[in-house]
């Protein structure tokens, strides 16, 4: 018999995967916007475009998986974490990434990137990491 808490986290979990796997979508269509995310000195830029989208969706799935939940839910975090820079430095160009310019909305885009990052990472590590 599932716990209403158990539910809550599932379903959490479940929403979390849509998100990724949206956002792991996202790499193969707006590859030109992504490309502008990340700075010139990094090599192999399209590649991590692409794997980034696949580690997006994989991890995802990975979450709704028992025996590799806790792993999926420790390595978003990281990710989350370690994608932050790259929005910072994305929102500082005024990156439009669905548009592939720099006509997007600088920095002001930070004031909800940042507490949304932040909420990824709340929603994972309760979901995932407490309920396991």
């Amino acid at each position: 018999m599932m716990t209403k808490e158990y539910r809550f986290a599932l379903a959490a979990r479940f929403a979390m995967t849509i998100m990724l796997l949206a956002t792991g979508i996202a790499h193969f269509v707006y590859v030109k916007g992504m490309l502008l995310m990340i700075p010139e000195y990094i090599p192999f830029r399209p590649t991590i475009v692409y794997v980034t989208g696949i580690v997006e969706i994989i991890a995802g799935m990975l979450l709704l998986i028992p025996r590799y939940q806790k792993k999926a839910e420790v390595f978003l975090i990281l990710f989350f974490v370690l994608l932050l820079p790259f929005n910072i430095y994305a929102c500082m160009l005024h990156v439009d990434m669905e548009k592939g310019n720099y006509e997007g909305d600088g920095l002001l885009y930070l004031w909800y990137r940042i507490p949304l990052q932040v909420f990824f990472i709340a929603w994972v590590y309760f979901s995932a990491c407490r309920s396991s």
